[in-house]
């Protein structure tokens, strides 16, 4: 029983030392294995889309992205040792806003939902997946490991999903949308900022991260980082359109 308990307190638990790096076998194996589902849905689209049980593959989706948010705070509330101060953990980020749009979207395939979804995973979300800086403490022997990557990567499990089976696709309106949904996001987590004081960062906003991140590259003047952050994110936001605006015109051209 003893040794169960310490079993459980470590695999939920997090190291004192670093235990995951960025760009090792431990960060590519997850998004590979993400690549390779998004091309096996895309591959048997077709089948997926005429099979009876394709209502029950969303609903099972909508589930592990219910399980994958909400298992990280079961372990903080689990955990004790974590010092699971609700203050720091405040829902105001865009990963996880874009979980709980994502199990929405394919349970009633919502377009509107679908849009946000699209355009913040492949313009705030990427940062996540390129530097994970939130499982630092970490490693593959850990709970925390798998729930994050489960967390960021069913997002776009999702997003390719509705778009290879139910013909979603973004469209320059719902890329406004979505920039104003992100928008009015990191007013929030300004407010929660400067309402929370020292060592709140919402967004990134407010300095760098404590661990290597790709987001270290942006200056600790707040007005200088803002503005670079919009500007980046803004052309994420052209670049993850990019892909349909060049299909468009090529079947214009095709059609004309």
């Amino acid at each position: 029983m003893t040794d169960m308990k310490a079993f459980l307190q470590y695999f939920f638990g997090q190291g004192t030392e670093i235990e995951f790096t960025n760009f090792s076998f431990a960060h590519f194996a997850p998004i590979i294995v993400l690549i390779a589902v998004i091309l096996l849905i895309g591959k048997n689209k077709e089948r997926i889309r005429q099979s009876r049980y394709e209502k029950n593959y969303r609903y099972i989706m909508a589930f592990l992205l219910i399980f994958s948010e909400m298992s990280y705070y079961w372990r903080l509330v689990g955990i004790p040792e974590l010092g699971p101060n609700p203050v720091d953990h405040l829902p105001i980020t865009v990963c996880g806003w874009a979980v709980v749009f994502a199990r929405y979207m394919v349970i009633g395939k919502t377009q509107s939902l679908f849009d946000i979804c699209y355009f913040w995973l492949f313009s705030g979300s990427i940062f996540a997946l390129l530097t994970p800086t939130g499982i630092s403490y970490t490693g593959p022997t850990r709970f925390r490991y798998y729930q994050f990557w489960l967390e960021h990567t069913l997002g776009y499990v999702a997003v390719f999903y509705m778009i290879f089976v139910h013909k979603m696709r973004p469209t320059v309106k719902s890329a406004v949308r979505a920039y104003i949904a992100l928008v009015v996001l990191a007013v929030i987590a300004y407010v929660a900022n400067q309402l929370i004081g020292p060592g709140a960062n919402y967004l990134f906003m407010a300095k760098p991260e404590d661990t290597p991140s790709i987001l270290d590259i942006l200056p600790p003047n707040f007005v200088l980082r803002l503005c670079i952050m919009a500007l980046a994110i803004t052309a994420l936001f052209v670049v993850a359109y990019l892909p349909w605006l060049v299909m468009d015109k090529k079947a214009k051209k095709t059609a004309v």
